[in-house]
């Protein structure tokens, strides 16, 4: 595959189109809900601009590494949900967090979309991605441990909890942060990627 044609992909029931400033509307409608942040509420997005930083950051993977975060739509109607074709549902991918030398596997999608097996659709594509890009590169998730269903999704998705500590920053105290990884880590960058976490 061409890695030109990673910025469009389709899976089952997804179409992945990489993140563009155009896309300002509905990735602020799907940041801000607070649904989407039950699990960390002071990420929620409460302005447009906020939104914003994250689609320049996530063009700029696009330009700078060859990949990045996609914008997740329905190419189906969902029967039995209020989910239709064309419908954003999430966002997600892998990216090189600026400084790093891993992917950054990050997903997020709207309470609606839940359970449903989207966001397994997106992960398999954004791990199938990295390792055509840069198989050399580990694949990190950093998940708050209280986050079951985000969990559950890395670790069906063959990651393996590698490091669990302190989330720094975070306004609750008593977060904990874990990381999953695709592959044993050395201790060295164990230490850069817990340096992130």
């Amino acid at each position: 595959m061409d890695t030109r044609d990673l910025r469009h992909l389709t899976t089952p029931r997804l179409r992945l189109d990489a993140v563009v400033p155009d896309d300002l509307d509905e990735q602020f409608a799907l940041m801000s809900d607070p649904g989407v942040w039950a699990h960390l509420p002071s990420g929620r997005h409460t302005e447009p601009m906020r939104t914003m930083e994250g689609i320049r950051d996530s063009v700029g993977h696009w330009e700078r590494d060859g990949l990045g975060y996609w914008t997740a739509r329905l190419g189906i109607d969902l029967p039995g949900t209020p989910l239709r074709a064309g419908a954003v549902v999430g966002t997600g991918g892998c990216a090189l967090r600026v400084g790093t030398s891993w992917w950054n596997l990050y997903y997020r999608f709207t309470p609606a979309a839940w359970g449903l097996g989207l966001a397994a659709e997106l992960v398999d594509a954004a791990l199938d991605a990295a390792r055509l890009v840069a198989p050399e590169r580990p694949v990190i998730a950093y998940l708050l441990e209280h986050n079951v269903e985000s969990r559950g999704r890395a670790e069906r998705s063959g990651l393996t909890l590698v490091w669990r500590g302190p989330d720094a920053g975070n306004p609750d105290p008593a977060a904990v942060r874990l990381v999953y990884a695709d592959r044993p880590l050395t201790a060295d960058l164990l230490a850069g990627v817990t340096a992130h976490a």
